[in-house]
């Protein structure tokens, strides 16, 4: 397959990444990894131990989610303002007090809700910084590599976070909480002494910056990541109830395991392909493969969930990727803002897939009293949001407008212009 043959020669370049590259991809996955020791379970512990009726821990996870995503937008700005180094610094030291709160919150449990909230905060700041560092010294060829290979990072954090921390933290808990920030200690540690420090800064009015983030928010990649996690969310949200009343527990234990292997490993080796893509043809493919994944859960038989599971997860490795590859082109001076937009569209698609999927999913099962039909709409959901995404992806292009008429440099957040677009009529 010439496709994985690419991949495959292009993992003999991580050889080749500086080692605050290299520091920055095993941040990428401990950050997660003691994130994600401790999040899964947040809502048992305000529940179990703040005594909470789960509509208040609802809420409460709600916002901090939304904090923690929306938050990529600001998290996005401080970075291009103030220094790649000093916010991604600051964000840690964030994370690592909350941190710190929660293993208090064994002695005082009303710190939860403020360890929880400050958390999101630095995962906020954190993320646009980290991806624009992985990024900003890349040359063109293997910038989807290197970002391909810092999302796998990020995701075998996840992965393996709950799995480890789900052997002790019932029966040890301080010891997780504990170890977890460690951790956060460390990698902040890491960074302080590890990474150069920041070029000087030369800041644009924050006006302008705001502005220009504004402007990055209403262009093809972000409104088309905003469709995608919408659809994708679906998945993530509802397979637990799905697959629960169907199979045994560990069923849908194994399908999150399929999809994050797959995600992990695929994206780095398809990685060259993806870049190449025609983004509307790479839109399209995803879409078809969420739609059809979809409908082949409906179908409920277990071959047919997990080819389901399979073509989301494809899906999943295309347009995330893509995504992040096409916005950079809008605006390659500002990458931090660049990636806190795609934060902020994945906040906005998750948030309206929960509020809708609910209301859906109950809907479906009460009044034609067959779940199966839940997928089918959500399949459908995904055909038209692909199809729309597709339009709008060639409508909004801009127009190549001729070099005499533009006047002055183009710089930082005003850097949306109509290179992205040249860039990608010439891959069609």
């Amino acid at each position: 397959m010439p496709m994985a043959d690419a991949g495959i020669r292009s993992f003999k370049k991580i050889g080749q990444l500086p080692p605050n590259f290299r520091l920055l991809l095993v941040a990428s996955f401990l950050i997660p990894l003691g994130g994600f020791m401790v999040m899964p379970f947040m809502s048992f512990f305000l529940h179990d131990r703040l005594k909470m009726d789960m509509g208040t821990v609802g809420i409460i996870i709600a916002v901090a989610s939304f904090v923690q995503m929306s938050g990529g937008v600001v998290g996005g700005i401080v970075a291009d303002r103030y220094g790649l180094k000093r916010t991604m610094v600051l964000a840690l030291t964030v994370r690592t007090t909350s941190f710190l709160l929660f293993v208090a919150t064994f002695a005082t449990p009303a710190l939860s809700v403020p360890a929880l909230l400050l958390s999101s905060v630095g995962v906020a700041l954190y993320l646009p910084a980290n991806k624009a560092y992985v990024v900003r010294d890349c040359d063109e060829e293997r910038r989807p590599l290197f970002l391909s290979l810092n999302n796998s990072a990020l995701n075998g954090g996840m992965a393996l976070g709950p799995l480890i921390s789900g052997l002790f933290i019932m029966n040890a808990p301080t010891v997780v909480f504990v170890a977890a920030t460690g951790i956060f200690a460390t990698v902040t540690l890491l960074h302080i002494r590890a990474l150069p420090a920041d070029e000087r800064q030369t800041h644009e009015p924050a006006s302008r910056q705001r502005g220009g983030s504004m402007k990055g928010l209403f262009i093809p990649p972000v409104i088309t990541a905003a469709f995608g996690f919408y659809i994708y969310m679906f998945f993530q949200n509802y397979m637990s109830v799905y697959t629960v009343d169907r199979y045994p527990p560990m069923v849908f234990g194994l399908l999150l395991l399929i999809n994050g292997v797959l995600v992990i490993v695929l994206q780095p080796l398809l990685s060259r392909w993806i870049d190449a893509l025609n983004y509307p043809a790479a839109i399209a493919l995803s879409f078809a493969a969420f739609a059809a994944g979809l409908l082949l859960i409906a179908q409920a038989g277990l071959p047919a969930v997990v080819l389901g599971v399979v073509l989301i997860s494809l899906g999943e490795v295309v347009l995330f990727l893509k995504n992040e590859l096409v916005a950079l082109r809008y605006a390659p001076e500002s990458p931090a803002s660049v990636f806190g937009n795609q934060r902020l569209a994945a906040g906005i698609g998750a948030f309206a897939s929960a509020s809708t999927g609910g209301w859906l999913y109950e809907s479906v099962t009460q009044s034609q009293g067959n779940d199966q039909l839940f997928w089918a709409y959500c399949a459908a959901q995904a055909a038209a949001f692909g199809l729309l995404a597709v339009v709008l992806t060639l409508v909004l292009k801009r127009p190549t407008e001729p070099p005499a008429e533009k006047t002055g440099p183009v710089t930082g957040a005003e850097n949306i212009t109509d290179a992205a677009d040249e860039a990608e009529t010439s891959r069609a």
